[in-house]
């Protein structure tokens, strides 16, 4: 097998061929009607509980360090419930990049408007708060249809599967910004554009502090900080989640955090992972548990994580 790296390589080169089948799959599916997707999804869900004994053993452990007042059984059932939703959200993903929007409109709904009206009033742009859960890309397509928003990305190490997302993204994104690219962001803001942008993974400590998530120490980044210094923009978090009979979906937009920045990073990283926090309690099921979120440790990369520490977590 070669070497060559994935991104030197021909875009037909027969390593990216299980991307382009499992894409054209995917595309396929998407032409079911929504209700069967939703059901296969789920069952896709199911079987990658059992086919991902890795994902499940961090699922586990997130849950359990999150939600100790569960007892065992009902942070199994909340385990099995996240992987169904991971499912059904790669068929929601594939909504967002095929489906057209008129086939969702009258199953979604937005609450929270005068809160982002009032922030974009000040003509300094907002900073949109997200956060990873199961219906990611699909939030981004309903939620185009009340504003016009940009976002915030990581480049994906395969380059094709890189070039499909981020294709089919700026089919409801005005621009995808990657992470690093501040320049772009600030540019967006001072046009008084809203960036969408999630900064719930762990990138490790550099340029992050521990701060309190679920009650446990996270390592967060605090480019959120320095971003609303930069412009002076407001900034407000948006929950989304499928209502819990599958009829559609509800965005939900939150006030403006205030005071933000406070000058003291560990403080405005709390007051983050708090507003993420409050959303992803609408429906914790819905969010990527199957996440490392907990990987940096002052004992160790991945310490909770380790099989030999699989105990309840004390801080």
């Amino acid at each position: 097998m070669s070497s060559k790296p994935k991104r030197d390589r021909h875009p037909l080169h027969p390593a990216f061929w299980p991307v382009r089948i499992g894409m054209g799959l995917l595309w396929l599916l998407n032409r079911l009607p929504w209700r069967w997707q939703i059901r296969l999804g789920r069952l896709w869900g199911r079987l990658l509980y059992w086919l991902s004994p890795h994902r499940r053993h961090v699922t586990r452990v997130n849950i359990r360090l999150c939600f100790p007042e569960l007892d065992e059984q009902a942070q199994e059932r909340m385990v099995r419930e996240v992987f169904a939703n991971n499912g059904i959200g790669m068929f929601e993903t594939a909504m967002a990049w095929w489906t057209p929007l008129e086939k969702l409109r009258g199953h979604f709904s937005l609450k929270g408007r005068e809160h982002l009206d009032a922030a974009l009033a000040e003509g300094k742009g907002v900073i949109l708060l997200g956060a990873h859960f199961s219906t990611l890309d699909l939030g981004g397509l309903l939620f185009s249809d009340f504003y016009p928003v940009d976002a915030m990305y990581r480049r994906h190490n395969n380059p094709v599967l890189e070039k499909i997302i981020t294709r089919n993204r700026l089919r409801y994104f005005g621009q995808a910004i990657e992470r690093s690219d501040i320049r772009s962001v600030i540019r967006a803001l001072r046009k008084n554009r809203i960036v969408w942008y999630a900064p719930d993974q762990d990138f490790g400590l550099k340029q992050s502090v521990y701060a309190p998530f679920f009650g446990v120490p996270a390592a967060t980044i605090t480019a959120t900080t320095r971003m609303v210094k930069l412009n002076g923009s407001p900034i407000l978090m948006l929950a989304q989640h499928r209502l819990s009979d599958d009829s559609g979906y509800e965005l939900e937009l939150f006030p403006v955090i205030e005071p933000f920045p406070t000058g003291d990073d560990e403080a405005d990283a709390a007051r983050i992972n708090a507003e993420i926090e409050r959303a992803i309690r609408k429906d914790p099921a819905q969010y990527m548990w199957v996440h490392r979120r907990f990987k940096t440790h002052p004992r160790g990369k991945n310490y909770l994580y380790r099989k030999a520490n699989d105990e309840p977590f004390h801080s």
